[in-house]
């Protein structure tokens, strides 16, 4: 296969999981239209604007299964996905300025819960995406290599040198749901300084949600 092949093939396996968190975002979009839902005032639509590079991202991922993608370059696709984690970052702004700013009355249980298990839950598979992208020189070297030597991210099935496994996609989101639930690293560890940076931001956004959004709730639902 020459390198657009390689690359394609490589790429496939993270479209179903860039498509779920595409769809938490519209479905957060659809749900605060139907509801009337506007953190500081914005529009349903500020959702979808969020979303933006996870739908430019998505489509090149679902091409890549009739060939070619939208994105060539590595680079690029490492930069996009660093866009979408700072409009994560921004989207859980978004909310926490909701939480200091509105009072009970006009932030309902409903709102608060969906937005940020929405934020949360799209954080998991963005993040996932990006350690996907970034370890071991992205999807693509690690499908043509035939043993992991380099890695940005340690796993336990590393240690095993009986046998040639690979990551997939759902193992880096599986690295980001405990990243995110337990606030560090589990039976993964970073070992690169990028990642161990990666890990801490998305560390830090999930602490946010989860915390504050758990503190206010007790609050808004005791009401």
């Amino acid at each position: 296969m020459d390198d657009d092949e390689v690359r394609a093939e490589a790429r496939r396996e993270a479209a179903p999981a860039a498509l779920v968190a595409l769809s938490v975002f519209v479905a957060l979009a659809v749900v605060s239209k139907v509801e009337g839902w506007k953190l500081l005032g914005l529009a349903w639509w500020t959702w979808l604007l969020i979303a933006g590079p996870l739908f430019l991202l998505t489509i090149d991922l679902l091409m890549s299964y009739r060939g070619k993608g939208l994105i060539r370059s590595r680079t690029v696709a490492v930069q996009l996905l660093a866009l979408l984690a700072l409009g994560n970052f921004a989207a859980v702004t978004i909310l926490v300025a909701g939480l200091v700013t509105a009072n009970t009355s006009e932030l309902s249980g409903a709102e608060l819960l969906f937005t940020g298990f929405s934020i949360w839950s799209a954080d998991v598979v963005v993040f996932g995406l990006w350690f996907w992208e970034v370890d071991a020189g992205g999807p693509a070297a690690r499908l043509r290599s035939t043993a992991r030597t380099r890695f940005d991210l340690r796993f336990p099935q590393d240690d095993d040198d009986s046998t040639e496994w690979r990551p997939q996609v759902w193992d880096y989101i599986y690295v980001s749901l405990t990243n995110s639930i337990a606030f560090s690293p589990t039976d993964t560890l970073p070992l690169s300084l990028r990642a161990k940076a990666m890990m801490a931001f998305e560390s830090g956004i999930s602490a946010v949600t989860v915390l504050l959004v758990a503190a206010r709730a007790v609050n808004v639902l005791g009401s």
